[in-house]
């Protein structure tokens, strides 16, 4: 699969799609690469509504048959949406992680970060280095 141009990743695998559905929100998921490295995702723990997050801070599990990862905040903010979903389905991160899949959102703190984030093609670049 191939990594959608009209988003913005981190170097920890995750992505953000911009804007979210709350206002001023962006949406975030993980990569196809990491959902493929993680195998199948079993369990999902996800930070509460109205949670402070910090960029590059864990702030949510991922547990696979093969291991537990954090999650990391992308962006500095507060989080306004989770996907509730995922509480009985955490497959959708696996059969569709830019789509269904998507973990939760959060309003950044500085609007601004978002655009210093990696396009797909930077991702891409240090997928390979």
């Amino acid at each position: 699969m191939t990594n959608p141009a009209d988003l913005k990743y981190t170097v920890e695998h995750e992505w953000l799609r911009s804007p979210g559905e709350a206002a001023g929100s962006v949406r975030v998921g993980i990569t196809d690469f990491a959902q493929d490295a993680l195998g199948d995702i079993v369990y999902v723990s996800l930070p509460e509504v109205g949670a402070a997050v910090t960029a590059g801070d864990a702030c949510g599990e991922l547990e696979s048959t093969k291991s537990v990862s954090d999650v990391y905040a992308p962006v500095t903010g507060e989080i306004v949406a989770v996907n509730e979903a995922l509480d009985a389905t955490p497959e959708l991160v696996n059969n569709d992680p830019y789509g269904a899949g998507w973990l939760f959102e959060v309003v950044p703190a500085t609007p601004a970060d978002v655009d210093g984030l990696l396009d797909a093609a930077a991702y891409e670049a240090q997928l390979d280095a």
